[in-house]
């Protein structure tokens, strides 16, 4: 069984943002904690939101922001089962563009 990172990406920008009704909101959150409860198995860390973003370089330290929003980790036989899992994710519906990146984290050599 490998591990697989997701990492969420947003379309959204601020205008976007702002016209998200607390209804829309809420739907969102039900269909994310409908979709985290049918993949409950493969879950190793559900993830969060990533806010406040620092990039660290050599020549010291820098506010940066990107698309990336949010992330999980899972557990799957193979990097298609993997993607399969996220599929059918509601971020994907939530905003024109939003997409899911699915990356495979092997262990490391010894």
């Amino acid at each position: 069984m490998g591990r697989f990172l997701a990492v969420l990406h947003g379309a959204a920008n601020d205008a976007d943002k702002a016209e998200f009704t607390e209804q829309q909101q809420t739907e969102f959150m039900n269909a994310w904690a409908a979709w985290a409860q049918r993949n409950e198995h493969a879950l190793v860390d559900p993830g969060s939101p990533l806010f406040r973003k620092k990039l660290v370089t050599a020549e010291g330290v820098e506010d940066f922001t990107d698309s990336k929003v949010g992330f999980a980790i899972v557990a799957a036989d193979s990097h298609d089962d993997a993607v399969r899992l996220f599929s059918d994710h509601p971020h994907i519906a939530l905003m024109p563009g939003n997409s899911i990146e699915v990356l495979e984290c092997p262990p490391i050599p010894t």
